[in-house]
């Protein structure tokens, strides 16, 4: 039995043509610091199973690193050890699609933003946004063939310095408007890293509403012990928000430093 299930949400009140969004930071799949530091990637992958989500987007996914890997090895942890695949693939359901492309290059390895589509995708596009040679960060832009639309989604982690984060979401607004057909549905999801809610207005004004319902206007997300910030958002063009939730709880703290974010959409015709 998955233990995350009954932690998290109701099974999807929308009728069969509604989109279920979650994005979500697993601080690549590891929590702790030295000798307590534990691999977390195996319960994240029950995380992910029990979203039950169309689509979910996460930052901060491993494609490898040697000395993790060595170090949550067979010998050592058993069963718990190091998975021998890319974490995207992974923690990816069965039947759905993935994609992946990096971040940052490390001593050690790779990581970046990861997409896993219940529904069929399409070519796989990266763009660069590092603002300065300290933070590596970029955009992962997957179409996604759902329900006979073509969703354009964009997975997003922003750096930790204000003024880069203008300039990258900036880049993001770009993108939608120059490049992505517009009438197309488009959901921008990810950690933000907006601590000081200074982002919103630079979406909006292409077309892009922060998702929200009456009964949540802002949902904080990190620290995931006492979430107070909202980090992790979903802007969308084309798509109603009809819920949003965060879940909740000791299990899900010990995950990640940041909660889920799942948010549910019907067209907005």
């Amino acid at each position: 039995m998955n233990p995350f299930h009954s932690t998290l949400l109701p099974p999807s009140t929308l009728s069969s043509k509604g989109l279920r969004v979650a994005t979500y930071n697993i601080h690549k799949g590891v929590r702790g610091l030295g000798p307590t530091k534990r691999l977390e990637i195996h319960n994240l992958g029950l995380a992910v199973e029990a979203f039950d989500a169309d689509i979910v987007c996460l930052q901060e996914v491993r494609s490898f690193n040697n000395q993790e890997a060595r170090k949550f090895s067979v010998t050592q942890f058993g069963h718990g050890c190091w998975p021998d695949k890319p974490q995207a693939d992974y923690l990816a359901p069965e039947g759905y699609d993935v994609a992946y492309r990096s971040n940052a290059i490390t001593k050690h390895g790779e990581h970046g933003n990861a997409l896993l589509s219940r529904w069929p995708i399409g070519d796989i596009g990266h763009h660069n946004v590092s603002d300065h040679r300290f933070e590596q960060r970029g955009l992962l832009h997957v179409p996604v063939q759902w329900n006979g639309v073509e969703v354009h989604v964009v997975v997003v982690h922003l750096g930790l310095i204000h003024a880069s984060r203008v300039r990258q979401v900036k880049q993001v607004a770009k993108l939608v408007a120059e490049q992505l057909p517009p009438k197309a549905p488009v959901v921008i999801a990810g950690d933000f890293n907006d601590w000081n809610e200074k982002l919103d207005h630079i979406l909006t004004d292409v077309g892009l509403t922060r998702a929200r319902t009456l009964m949540a206007e802002r949902v904080p997300t990190y620290p995931s012990r006492v979430p107070v910030l909202a980090l992790d958002r979903v802007y969308t063009r084309g798509l109603a928000c009809q819920s949003i939730m965060v879940p909740r709880g000791t299990s899900w703290a010990r995950l990640s430093d940041h909660l889920p974010l799942v948010a549910e959409f019907e067209l907005d015709l």
